[in-house]
């Protein structure tokens, strides 16, 4: 079955980096699009960043423009979200997920989810 692993989330402080990973079984990786999603406490979960299949393309949120940066390896079937200068509203559940083909910003248009790793940020 499909499997998608978050890894490196944890605790740092504002200003600070994570480098969160997510890897991928049981499906042809190339041939899906990933992204990221987040969840803050209270909030609904948000769109973070998204890549194609091929990589090619990256798509981010406003709010992580500039500072968040989404890439992957389809040799190791693994997708990552480099977080630098983070602050403390970036605090929240970070979830990968995966879509056949085309990325998207909507979260329902995935069809594989991730456990979730959390990052939380100091002030």
């Amino acid at each position: 079955q499909v499997q998608l692993v978050e890894s490196g989330g944890g605790l740092v402080q504002a200003g600070g980096s994570l480098r969160l990973s997510c890897a991928a079984s049981g499906l042809t990786f190339s041939t899906y699009a990933m992204g990221w999603f987040r969840r803050a406490p209270g909030k609904e979960r948000e769109f973070v960043a998204g890549i194609s299949s091929s990589g090619d393309n990256t798509y981010y949120a406003g709010s992580v423009k500039g500072r968040f940066t989404i890439s992957r390896d389809n040799a190791k079937n693994t997708v990552y979200l480099q977080m630098n200068s983070l602050k403390p509203e970036d605090t929240a559940v970070y979830y990968c997920a995966a879509r056949r083909f085309s990325a998207s910003r909507t979260w329902n248009d995935y069809d594989y989810w991730g456990q979730g790793t959390q990052v939380t940020v100091s002030s």
